[in-house]
């Protein structure tokens, strides 16, 4: 499978957008705040916006390049393009819309079948349900055997009741096309469960791309820390002893020199009501108590903790939150 290749340059409102990323047999997440540049990528791609300068090639097949004044039609790139809101047809049946880009009916038929909802076929998209629009959404987008499949926000329509489950399912629908798909997002989780990699952008500009787990286990700079949900303290540091700001003395594995940022994950870190007899200990007040998914999620002073029971503390009382100093990541 030929890899869709990037390299433009866009000039936006605010700062101008640059992205150069390569995107293989996989899927990969553009992922960032709201009016970061990932949707324009998204049309750069599929056509509906042109780049200012750079290129947009599949393989050998050249979709842009400014410097040769080429500049393909959206209908004669071959990409299948899922939108946010899904974009049914309300008039059409579940099996019209599906076949709305030119799939032959035994097509349709296989697609219905694929993405179990073969007994919907005749129904139209208000009788149904957020997860099965979206699989709607997806078989349309695929039913024109695209060489490059295109998702924006793929998840954001759902409530978050039924997001969780749908995320599950998407993951191994994505899984099972192999061919370059990109998507964009806001949120983290989304990213590391759909893309096999991910690339955090802010501004324009990428700052780190990665496997999920190295994008947590390694972040680039504070931004990517804290966008993939890391609690970040300030202090200077001595070596492998970092002074916080409120005074308090930590200890990371690795050893540095002067102002630095320090992250450390929600998971990574205990809670107690009582001071732990080791590793590094932040007193503070409980503030939320949260329950997430089967967990709770617990802040303690400056940092948020994830953990399986919150059993023994009570907002407003005394706790400890401590990690190990392998878990303290020094970001400079």
């Amino acid at each position: 499978m030929a890899p869709l290749e990037l390299d433009l340059t866009d000039l936006l409102r605010t700062f101008e957008l640059r992205a150069r990323l390569t995107v293989e047999a996989e899927t990969f997440a553009l992922v960032g705040p709201s009016g970061a540049g990932k949707s324009t990528i998204l049309r750069h791609v599929a056509g509906l916006r042109t780049p200012s300068a750079g290129r947009i090639t599949l393989g050998d097949d050249v979709w842009f390049d400014s410097a040769r004044r080429i500049d393909r039609a959206p209908d004669r790139r071959s990409v299948g393009l899922v939108f946010q809101e899904y974009a049914l047809f309300p008039h059409l049946t579940v099996a019209a819309n599906v076949a709305f880009g030119g799939a032959s009916q035994a097509r349709v038929g296989e697609l219905l079948e694929r993405f179990r909802i073969g007994h919907l076929a005749r129904e139209k998209p208000t009788r149904l349900s957020g997860g099965e629009r979206q699989r709607v959404a997806v078989a349309r987008a695929l039913g024109r055997d695209p060489q490059v499949l295109l998702l924006d926000e793929p998840l954001s329509a759902l409530d978050a009741h039924t997001r969780a489950a749908v995320r599950e399912e998407l993951a191994d629908i994505l899984a099972a096309q192999r061919i370059p798909t990109l998507m964009v997002t806001h949120d983290f989780l989304d990213a590391s469960t759909l893309a096999d990699r991910v690339g955090v952008i802010r501004d324009g500009r990428l700052h780190q791309i990665g496997r999920p787990e190295e994008l947590t286990a390694h972040p680039a700079d504070e931004f990517v820390a804290s966008l993939t949900g890391g609690n970040l303290l300030h202090g200077e540091a001595e070596g492998t002893r970092v002074t916080l700001d409120d005074g308090t003395v930590i200890e990371v594995a690795e050893p540095a020199r002067g102002r630095v940022g320090v992250a450390v994950y929600p998971w990574e870190i205990a809670v107690t009501s009582r001071p732990p007899a080791a590793g590094n200990v932040l007193a503070g007040t409980v503030g939320a108590i949260t329950p997430d998914r089967g967990r709770t999620r617990v802040r303690v002073g400056p940092l948020v903790a994830e953990v399986g029971t919150a059993d023994g503390l009570e907002r407003g009382a005394r706790a400890y939150a401590s990690f190990a100093p392998g878990s303290a990541r020094v970001i400079r």
